[in-house]
């Protein structure tokens, strides 16, 4: 069984990425949002932590192992900073983490030294697509066998920096199979949109890219299992909501004791007050179910695949509910921009939709 407390490397870690959330990412989340740009020196300073290096063996030029654990604890602190930044920080992961879980070793000594030993890299990866059915075990991005290459034909949204990327991991149906192939930017047939614009996620640009007849060799194919791949995209998605769901409620409730209605603290009256109570125990039972599976994927247990769902599942539905009350709780101030609980219900409600922007 697991353990609950973190091992001197993890909290080494976290206390590095707590800083960080704290004295950097929280205070320029909301000027991020509202101007639509992360300053450089933002992110670069949270790709300086080492949260993907530590996750990577010496051998391909990390200074850790891999564990979904250590990913998740880092991820719930940086998203409580902010979410956009959060997965700007994160998103050359997309790239290596497939990889190294299911890449060839050939693949593994190729690309990931390339990237984590880089400044921050402009490498991305494209899962998501534009349909209200979109199911990544049953993508219509379709890959085809053409002599020594494979055919890659389809659309993708919400690809973060496809405009700058040197090279992104594109998901593509081979024989009704989900698998990986590493596709240069140069590539003939690949195309990038304008910025797309979402309800929430101003400052993280995000792309819409086509494939027309985008050929790769065959050597770029990730051959292993997209498995793994996908639940500890899952695992991630649901570690980063329940950061996200925590800075509403800590904000939620500080706001509560501090203001004043009627003569009392309106953190005083029982709706608020119940209201609060749930929000943290739905936010400590997903922590706890997004842990569990984290913990399931390092041990190899078959089991882990469930468990990532569930966990993904549970945080959308949780951290949409956590968000909205907190914005009630604050009542008029909680629709006004200044505040940042209206940003955070925003990006609440996109996480039903976010699984393949972040991996641990």
């Amino acid at each position: 069984m697991y353990s609950f407390e973190p091992n001197e490397e993890q909290q080494m870690l976290i206390d590095a990425v707590t800083r960080y959330a704290k004295g950097d990412l929280r205070p320029a989340g909301h000027e991020a949002e509202e101007s639509k740009s992360l300053p450089k020196k933002l992110v670069n300073k949270g790709w300086e932590l080492g949260v993907l290096q530590a996750s990577v063996p010496e051998v391909y030029g990390g200074f850790g192992e891999r564990s979904a654990v250590t990913g998740v604890l880092a991820a719930e602190e940086m998203a409580w900073g902010d979410l956009a930044g959060t997965l700007a920080v994160m998103t050359p992961g997309l790239f290596v983490m497939p990889i190294l879980l299911s890449g060839s070793e050939a693949q593994k000594q190729e690309w990931i030294a390339t990237v984590i030993e880089a400044d921050w890299p402009k490498y991305s990866a494209a899962l998501i697509e534009p349909s209200f059915d979109f199911d990544p075990n049953d993508l219509k991005t379709t890959a085809t066998t053409e002599g020594q290459d494979f055919v890659l034909n389809g659309v993708k949204m919400m690809v973060p920096f496809a405009a700058e990327a040197e090279a992104m991991l594109v998901y593509a149906s081979l024989n009704g199979v989900t698998k990986g192939f590493i596709v240069p930017r140069a590539s003939a047939g690949l195309g990038v949109s304008e910025p797309e614009k979402l309800m929430s996620l101003n400052a993280l640009p995000v792309y819409r890219v086509t494939l027309e007849g985008v050929k790769v060799p065959k050597s770029n194919l990730l051959e292993g299992d997209f498995a793994p791949v996908l639940a500890s995209m899952r695992v991630a998605n649901s570690a980063l909501a329940v950061g996200v769901a925590n800075a509403a409620m800590e904000y939620a409730r500080d706001y509560a004791k501090e203001r004043q209605a009627f003569g009392v603290k309106i953190a005083q009256k029982q709706a608020i007050a119940f209201m609060l109570a749930e929000m943290a125990t739905e936010i400590e039972a997903i922590r706890l179910l997004t842990w569990e599976a984290a913990w399931m994927l390092d041990a190899g247990k078959d089991e882990a695949f469930t468990q990532a769902y569930l966990a993904a599942t549970g945080a959308a539905d949780m951290v949409m509910m956590v968000t909205d009350r907190a914005v009630q709780i604050l009542g008029g101030h909680g629709y006004i921009r200044e505040y940042p609980v209206e940003m955070w219900m925003r990006n609440g409600r996109g996480f039903a939709s976010f699984t393949g922007l972040a991996i641990v």
